[in-house]
């Protein structure tokens, strides 16, 4: 079948084919023409849906068939001329300085010696010409293999990369200086093969200078496996022994004692302790755990001494969950460097045609010939693309991991982005502002048949036997005052209203809304921001109990602080209008509509952004999701609902609201590093092509310089891993 019938067919199935995504490991790219190239001919076969490749995490994420087999896929970039690995099957890279890189500086060594006496005056420390050439040759035809390699497979994808720039310039340095040699023997002080030698031996050089930043500073994936310890006590025929924790099965029985990590995910079944959970939520505070408490792998038993039962390991961990979601959205593209793509791919082919022309200027202004050609040669060598390749997906990395330190799981570089730009914030009330736990602000009597105790007592008696928040609430409030709930029987639900049941010795007990109990209720100020539960008695109403949710301690300093960041906050909820006045009075909050449905919500926000506004919606419910979806960013807040939390463009893991400021500041200052990372990237060869065409530059000054460039633009990106947001 042709690939266009290939492609029609799935066009036609698209909705019944069955897609997974999937991270490989990419080697042997150098640039980002390369990434560039593989992800063109990746997103070319119709079995791909989408083809995403990050130059500096050297990751390949692809959405495709679920029938296509991996080994298919690593074919496809082997004949790409990179070498794919499964996620699972690639181990980081050694660090330590490969063989050929020694071997091709010691080549080079001879030439330094003899520039170095060229320096002093004197060309009597320069090696023989046709030991130059032999070792030149050897250079140039075997660790300049790679270039070459590069080269061909880059103009066969129909991208030039920065192997093309080389591989061009070292040769042309190479053959002429061969040819000036076998032709005109007497004018040897002319030729240049240290030039060559030099340029492949600073380009591999800063390569490998690139690589090792990269691999060993940016990715913050290496430090959260190192929250895992390498063994753990592990219960077996009733004694502690210590075991390899990669042995852990779910089910296993563990102890921890002060100062050990917490293996695996897992339930307290004895002991207490507190526990440091700051790599998943970024709060500083101990957290107490007790019997039935829950602990998360990672975790850092500060005081005490746990006995737990492992309930996830692995990958199901929580911090495993925290580290794939990391991955991948590292691996992904931010809309803005299609900028750089754009850029890269005229890049190379209008760099190799400023180098001809300033070979050909320079020589019809009367320089010499080989004069002309270093300077078109030097033009070639420092107008590498790979620091504006780089710009991007190293500040994405870095800043990606400085906001999961903070407790924010962005999903992918795009919800960075777009975090970085929002002016606008829209908070849902309830578990967002608000505990999202009510609790009793008001008790009153309506007859001196019964006290307030009683009251309480008959109220949550009849309570125990729903889930509404309001309900728990006024049970957890009996039990906190050691009132002891009686005995229902014919309980039953009206939906929305209230519940209905019976108690001996007093009668039919309803409780629910004024309307339900038959009170005809004219709330005062004092009863304008609560919610209204009421009690009867055989159809006489006796009580109502006013409960209100809990403003979390840091609301008011977190929104102000977003406000004098310039970001407008406004407060939607579908709770009554008096409810959420209430609320925003206390937190300042201008703009605010209560008894909003999901719809409502979602209408709001369409308008705001139609209105040109950069809208973030930050919820917990699975009500805010349609809202949530909509906007340009998203926030689910501590333990959103699962429909919220998949909805969302970041996860806030820690309970705080703090964490919606920490989202916005981190994004703000990843875009901020990124345009920074630009200016690096292109004031280098701003200023360097012309300095190389006029001779300022040659050819060995103008490698180190791009080097130099791309080093420039890691160590910036660096400066992110620094970020320490405090409250």
């Amino acid at each position: 079948m042709s690939d266009k019938a290939t492609t029609a067919t799935k066009t036609t199935d698209a909705s019944t084919t069955d897609y997974i995504t999937k991270q490989f490991a990419i080697r042997g790219m150098t640039c980002q023409s390369c990434a560039s190239r593989l992800e063109k001919v990746l997103n070319k076969k119709s079995q791909i849906k989408r083809a995403t490749v990050n130059f500096a995490n050297e990751t390949l994420v692809l959405e495709y068939d679920a029938a296509v087999d991996d080994a298919l896929i690593i074919d496809w970039v082997k004949k790409t001329g990179f070498e794919a690995l499964a996620a699972a099957d690639s181990t980081p890279p050694s660090q330590a300085v490969p063989w050929d890189l020694l071997l091709l500086w010691g080549l080079s060594l001879p030439f330094w010696v003899g520039m170095l006496g060229m320096m002093a005056g004197t060309h009597d420390l320069m090696m023989p010409v046709w030991l130059q050439f032999v070792l030149a040759s050897v250079v140039q035809l075997f660790f300049g293999a790679k270039f070459y390699q590069g080269a061909w497979a880059s103009i066969r994808g129909g991208l030039a990369n920065m192997d093309t720039l080389v591989a061009l310039g070292t040769t042309a340095i190479w053959a002429y200086s061969a040819y000036l040699w076998l032709t005109h023997p007497q004018a040897a002080a002319h030729v240049y093969f240290e030039a060559s030698v030099m340029v492949i031996a600073f380009v591999r050089l800063g390569k490998y200078l690139e690589h090792r930043t990269k691999t060993q500073s940016l990715n913050s994936l290496g430090l959260l496996t190192q929250l895992i310890p390498d063994e753990v006590n592990r219960l077996v025929d009733g004694q502690f022994t210590k075991v390899k924790a990669d042995s852990i099965k779910v089910g296993n029985v563990l102890l921890a004692n002060t100062g050990d990590k917490i293996a695996v995910d897992g339930v307290v079944l004895a002991g207490s302790g507190v526990c440091d959970e700051s790599h998943l939520t970024g709060e500083s505070l101990l957290l107490t755990k007790n019997v039935g408490d829950k602990v998360f792998a990672g975790s850092t038993l500060s005081d005490g001494s746990l006995q737990y039962q492992a309930v996830a390991t692995g990958e199901a961990t929580r911090l495993g969950d925290m580290m794939a979601a990391l991955a991948q959205a590292q691996g992904t593209k931010a809309n803005i460097a299609r900028f750089a793509d754009k850029v890269a791919a005229v890049f190379v082919p209008l760099v190799v045609a400023i180098a001809v022309l300033g070979f050909l200027v320079n020589f019809w202004l009367g320089a010499a010939f080989d004069v002309a050609l270093m300077r078109g040669v030097a033009v070639l060598v420092i107008a590498c693309p790979c620091a504006l390749g780089l710009a991007t997906p190293a500040a994405i990395m870095t800043g990606m991991g400085a906001a999961a330190r903070h407790g924010v799981w962005f999903r992918d570089a795009v919800s960075l982005e777009m975090a970085g730009s929002i002016d606008t914030i829209v908070f849902d009330k309830t578990g967002t502002l608000t505990t999202g736990k009510p609790s009793i602000r008001q008790i009153k009597c309506l007859t001196a048949a019964i006290d307030e105790k009683q009251a309480v007592q008959l109220t949550a008696s009849i309570e125990q036997h729903a889930s509404h928040p309001l309900a728990q609430a006024l049970v957890e409030y009996a039990k906190s005052q050691q009132i002891a709930l009686l005995p229902v029987t014919q309980i039953a639900h009206s939906t929305g209203q209230g519940l209905t049941g019976c108690v001996d010795g007093v009668g039919v007990i309803k409780v629910g809304t004024p309307d339900f109990i038959g009170l005809d209720w004219q709330a005062d100020d004092t009863w304008q921001d609560v919610s209204v539960v009421a009690v009867s008695i055989d159809g006489e109403p006796v009580a109502i109990f006013g409960l209100a949710d809990t403003i979390k301690d840091e609301s008011a300093s977190v929104l102000e602080q977003i406000r004098q960041d310039g970001i407008e906050t406004i407060l939607m909820s579908g709770d009554r209008q008096s409810v959420v006045d209430g609320v925003a009075d206390a937190l300042a909050i201008d703009n605010r509509t209560g008894q909003m449905s999901p719809r409502d919500k979602l209408t709001a926000i369409e308008r705001l952004k139609d209105a040109g506004r950069v809208v973030a919606m930050v919820g917990d419910g699975v009500n805010d999701a349609p809202a949530m979806a909509a906007a340009s960013a998203s926030f689910a807040v501590g333990n959103a609902t699962d429909v919220a939390r998949h909805t969302a463009s970041a996860q806030l893991l820690g309970e705080s609201l703090v964490h919606v400021h920490y989202a916005y500041k981190i994004a703000q200052m990843t875009l901020a590093n990124i345009k920074q990372n630009f200016f690096f990237a292109l004031i280098y060869n701003c200023i360097g092509i012309p300095l190389a065409v006029m001779g300022v530059l040659n050819p060995m000054m103008a490698a180190a310089a791009m080097a130099l460039s791309s080093i420039s633009v890691l160590l910036n990106a660096l400066r992110l891993k620094r970020v320490r947001l405090n409250r």
